[in-house]
């Protein structure tokens, strides 16, 4: 393995496992989750905001006014995913909420074929039966370890809504080819505080140290730190390689959701779970049955 390799597989890694972390943070914040997503956006707009002038991206010509709009609409569309994705972590748990969350391929193929007339293989439709069939093992379990059904079965609608929202905003990036993507990132937050403010009362951050912590953390690691790593190992790395190295993403979540709120899955719950990281992981991958080629003898 080449050193770029080496390096783009590590700044991977260390990006689905800071990612798998967001979870957690979210919860022991203990703040609504209007202002948990506020608050990481304003952190990692200074952050984001100071990365990019280090890059040099602020100068004036690096984005075209129609790229900025686009940026914006993804941004419309990020903030909202936080939202939705942030609040099925305390229904539905931080792991299924992660698993079910891990559909949005399926949606971004979808959404592709419609607005893009990307055409839509029986390879992807037997997948999207994988994964939709671990979504029925996974709603069918609400009664298992759960709280009430109906906090768990909206926690996974909003998952559901949370994984829309994303494939939107990666159909909307795929426009925005060329233009630097911490740019866009810092976009992307700085869009979530304008619309957020408000909601959210003046002098809302917690005097608590570790909600502090929490949110200052979410705003400069998880969006900041991590969309520097997570951007340099996507330029380093082959398209089947990120997509294989992004499962570490669910299974940290799931690991993290189980040591620190020692939240356990049910039998059904698990295989439920593998279905779709299995579908997902099929469908990024390019796994297929192809039949092999008969050779013919000449005589």
């Amino acid at each position: 393995m080449d050193s770029s390799l080496r390096r783009g597989s590590l700044e991977m890694v260390a990006a689905m496992l800071i990612s798998g972390t967001i979870g957690w943070f979210v919860l022991v914040s203990g703040q609504p989750v209007l202002e948990v997503v506020f608050w990481r956006c304003v952190f990692g707009a200074v952050t984001l905001l100071a990365i990019c002038a280090g890059f040099g991206f602020l100068r004036p010509g690096v984005i075209s006014r129609t790229a900025f709009l686009l940026a914006i609409a993804s941004g419309v569309a990020i903030v909202g995913n936080w939202v939705l994705l942030f609040a099925s972590y305390s229904r539905a748990s931080i792991a299924i909420g992660t698993a079910v969350y891990n559909v949005q391929p399926f949606m971004l193929v979808g959404l592709a074929a419609v607005f893009l007339g990307e055409k839509i293989t029986v390879a992807k439709v037997t997948w999207l039966s994988v994964a939709f069939l671990g979504m029925l093992a996974i709603v069918s379990a609400h009664g298992a370890g759960q709280g009430g059904g109906g906090d768990y079965l909206l926690g996974i609608a909003l998952a559901l809504g949370a994984a829309f929202l994303y494939a939107i905003a990666a159909l909307i990036i795929k426009r925005l080819s060329g233009t630097p993507p911490h740019l866009i990132a810092l976009i992307q937050v700085a869009t979530g505080v304008l619309l957020l403010a408000p909601w959210v009362k003046l002098g809302g951050l917690p005097v608590e140290v570790p909600a502090l912590a929490s949110l200052v953390t979410l705003g400069m690691v998880h969006t900041g730190l991590m969309y520097v790593l997570l951007y340099s190992a996507i330029q380093r790395l082959p398209t089947a390689l990120t997509g294989a190295l992004s499962f570490i993403y669910p299974i940290a979540a799931i690991l993290v959701d189980w040591v620190a709120f020692g939240q356990r899955l049910a039998p059904l719950q698990w295989l439920g779970v593998a279905l779709i990281l299995l579908a997902a992981a099929g469908m990024q991958q390019g796994w297929w049955f192809r039949p092999k080629a008969i050779a013919v003898k000449s005589h």
